[in-house]
């Protein structure tokens, strides 16, 4: 059985963990989606994350900037600050907003954890698609190979209707997990950013992109 470490970028296909199925890579579809074949020859398409400290998307320029403390409380605030720039079409009732505030959350709690002294920095703009990247103080996130192991595993069960190992692969749990979290936010998270979800080499900012029916460019991100 392999699977596939993709934690440094499209080019590092390394076999180094193993996995319940045995697939063969096609390729890529997009940023985030990586397309396998199953034994059965059918191919189907997995989400993964990448990171990438090169990657275009990181390109700050004609960006707002904008930093916030790292307070729980004001996440909301936070978000409606960043998300009054936005067109009505980019906003999908409150979508834009849920999803930017898991961004926002995710540096507060996980990366600078909960410390009031250390800053959440922001930059966004909404020029013909929603582009945001967050950056925390934290040690990064450093779980992208178990994480894509996981997806890899649980789109393939779903697909297979493996009810042997469902189970096992109902919600994603790392170390920092608790009762409370269903895992699963990355998920959300990555069918949202249609148009790429990318973290820096050291897992303490990412850049996500979501791409709307105004932009020529949106058939191709979805």
């Amino acid at each position: 059985m392999k699977s596939i470490n993709l934690v440094f970028g499209k080019e590092e296909l390394l076999m180094l963990v193993e996995d319940y199925y045995k697939y063969d890579v096609v390729g890529w579809k997009n940023e985030n989606t990586l397309i396998v074949r199953l034994q059965d020859n059918r191919e189907i398409e997995i989400k993964q994350l990448l990171k990438d400290d090169t990657h275009v998307l990181f390109n700050t320029h004609g960006m707002y900037y904008k930093e916030f403390p790292s307070d729980f409380s004001k996440v909301r605030a936070y978000t409606s600050y960043i998300v009054q720039y936005a067109p009505d079409l980019y906003k999908e009732v409150n979508l834009l907003e849920q999803q930017i505030s898991e961004l926002i959350k995710n540096g507060i709690e996980h990366g600078n954890k909960l410390d009031p002294n250390k800053k959440i920095r922001v930059w966004f703009d909404f020029n013909k698609r929603a582009k945001v990247i967050v950056e925390d103080e934290g040690i990064g996130f450093g779980l992208l190979q178990d994480w894509n192991k996981f997806s890899l595993n649980r789109t393939i069960c779903l697909v297979s209707q493996d009810f042997e190992h469902f189970a096992d692969l109902v919600a994603w749990k790392g170390p920092e997990s608790n009762e409370m979290d269903g895992g699963n936010a990355l998920f959300a998270a990555l069918e949202y950013w249609n148009g790429g979800f990318i973290y820096n080499g050291r897992g303490n900012k990412v850049v996500a992109v979501r791409y709307f029916p105004d932009n020529p460019e949106y058939k191709k991100y979805i």
